[in-house]
């Protein structure tokens, strides 16, 4: 039995956040659902969209009305982030399984069976990464991406999640319990949102793995390099500082 199938025979959920993304986010949901289908088991693709000012809602929901049958679109308003998006999104989600992805498909579907592989093989979280081994991409990114996202990654490696390479990357699949304890602690609803997962993750003593994955640049990346990287050091000092308060309720480590 393949990762995937044993993934989708207990239920997958994807959840896409999406704003104005009314030009890209076609191709991705045609594709994810068509690799889906392609393989046994239940599944769902859940769109949160963020408030967009376009047709992303109504494109959305035609899709799921003529081609899609199982894809859900939650239009959530005013626009608040990307990680109250995907908040909303895992929260909702039914599948057993959780993926969060990105509405550009940069990271495609053929990339699942190797996020999955971890919580198949019992992990509570998995993360698709861009510099574990195995890791590929289709063409090279702009110098200016690759530094501002290993910067990142090195500044919040030392404050909250030592040991994981590749904290930013949008492809993270969780078990449906740690899903529904980790995202209704979360408050963070920005770019720094998944650091902020990540971090609870840790301190409850959920299973955490990365995975090398095959991703795809989108050269129309919304990511503004310098004016982001200081968002995301700003809520990662939040989260910090939460973390001594106890704003996250008791982090006692989960049981097995």
């Amino acid at each position: 039995m393949s990762n995937l199938t044993a993934a989708t025979t207990l239920d997958l959920s994807i959840v896409i956040p999406a704003y104005n993304e009314e030009l890209r986010i076609t191709p991705t949901l045609e594709a994810t659902a068509q690799f889906l289908a392609a393989h046994p088991g239940t599944w769902e693709i859940v769109v949160v969209d963020d408030g967009s000012r376009d047709g992303t809602v109504a494109l959305c929901e035609r899709l799921a009305a003529e081609r899609i049958p199982q894809l859900r679109v939650i239009a959530s308003k005013p626009n608040r982030g990307k990680g109250s998006a995907v908040r909303i999104g895992m929260l909702a989600a039914r599948g057993r399984i959780r993926v969060m992805c990105d509405a550009d498909g940069s990271m495609p579907a053929t990339e699942l069976p190797k996020l999955l592989a971890p919580i198949v093989a019992g992990a509570d979280l998995a993360i698709g990464s861009r510099y574990a081994p195995g890791a590929a991409s289709n063409q090279t990114q702009p110098l200016y991406r690759r530094l501002w996202s290993r910067l990142c990654n090195q500044v919040i490696q030392r404050a909250l999640v030592p040991g994981v390479r590749d904290t930013q990357c949008g492809f993270k699949a969780f078990t449906a319990r740690a899903a529904d304890d980790l995202f209704a602690r979360a408050t963070i609803d920005g770019w720094a949102f998944d650091l902020e997962v990540l971090a609870l993750a840790k301190r409850l003593g959920y299973q955490v793995r990365e995975c090398g994955v095959t991703w795809h640049d989108d050269q129309r990346s919304r990511v503004s390099p310098w004016k982001d990287m200081w968002k995301v050091i700003r809520e990662a000092v939040v989260i910090k500082r939460n973390l001594r308060r106890g704003r996250y309720g008791q982090l006692a480590p989960v049981a097995a």
